[in-house]
């Protein structure tokens, strides 16, 4: 039943049969027989079927919700056994906003510093995918912002609020400023993270309220494509501050803050609410909480 319920969850994720089948290393006939297996077992009709995926059924909707609760309870429930066996030990999957990758570095290494028999995966990925991935137990935990739009039941624990800082080349005419205000960067070069981060939704706001509508020429989902575009000529990006450093490090550029307000957004751990947490994640949430930075 497990098994069954796991191929329903991937089914509604990828809504189409071969890649749920892909995702979870089988084959599409076999999935197939598993979800039709599921529905004789429940008697009701789960998926609408012609050539392909056509949707879930009302049912399943509402079969999807006890699925994810239920194979989320048993993934729990073979953590704590494993826990209570073998002492702190397995496997953590952490989806990460770009911007935020740095702090998931700094987490995952003193977290395997004291607990070196667990192991990690760390994906970056937008705010609004983490969502979606932790409702599908694709992922354990998340690292992206707490206060900005809406998360729905979870877990949090900040770890910082966020600062911005302009990143030029070192002979920017900018480039010795002691701060800048965002009505000052509406004629510039930019080139900024892509419409669908919620980064950029803030940074767009920032705008908007400077009374200014910049264009960025050029976007991406890489900080690292915008940092390498700085480094050609005189064009400019908007980074948060530890990014902006770690990136900026030993190369010919230049930081400048920009101003700030009261509304600086708050980044944190964010994990699916339960009660009790697996040994494993709680102890991710405490390291979590210890890592924060003051205020």
């Amino acid at each position: 039943m497990i098994a069954k319920l796991e191929m329903f969850i991937a089914l509604a994720r990828e809504k189409h049969f071969g890649r749920a089948a892909l995702s979870l290393g089988i084959t599409q006939p076999t999935l197939s027989t598993g979800i039709r297996q599921l529905e004789e077992q429940l008697g009701v009709k789960l998926v609408q079927r012609g050539s392909r995926f056509g949707g879930l059924t009302p049912e399943g909707q509402r079969a999807l919700v006890w699925a994810r609760q239920i194979v989320g309870d048993t993934r729990r429930l073979r953590d704590e056994m494993r826990a209570s066996r073998e002492g702190l030990a397995g496997h953590l999957r952490l989806a990460v906003i770009p911007t935020a990758l740095t702090w998931a570095s700094t987490l995952t290494a003193r977290f395997i510093e004291r607990h070196p028999r667990v192991t990690f995966t760390v994906l970056s990925r937008a705010s609004a995918e983490i969502l979606a991935m932790l409702d599908d137990l694709e992922i354990d935990a998340g690292i992206s912002y707490l206060d900005n739009e809406p998360l729905g039941r979870v877990t949090t624990r900040p770890l910082y609020r966020e600062a911005y800082q302009l990143v030029c080349r070192e002979d920017h005419p900018l480039a010795r400023r002691k701060m800048l205000d965002w009505s000052e960067l509406g004629s510039l070069k930019l080139c900024l993270l892509t419409p669908e981060m919620q980064n950029r939704r803030i940074i767009n706001r920032q705008f908007m309220e400077a009374g200014v509508a910049p264009v960025s020429a050029i976007e991406s989902n890489s900080t690292v494509v915008l940092v390498s575009n700085v480094l050609t000529g005189d064009w400019v990006t908007i980074l948060p501050t530890d990014l902006a450093k770690f990136l900026a490090e030993g190369k010919p550029l230049s930081l400048v803050p920009l101003a700030t307000d009261s509304r600086a957004h708050e980044v944190g751990l964010i994990a699916p609410w339960q009660e009790p947490y697996t040994p494993v994640l709680q102890a991710l949430l405490d390291e979590a909480k210890a890592l924060a930075r003051p205020g």
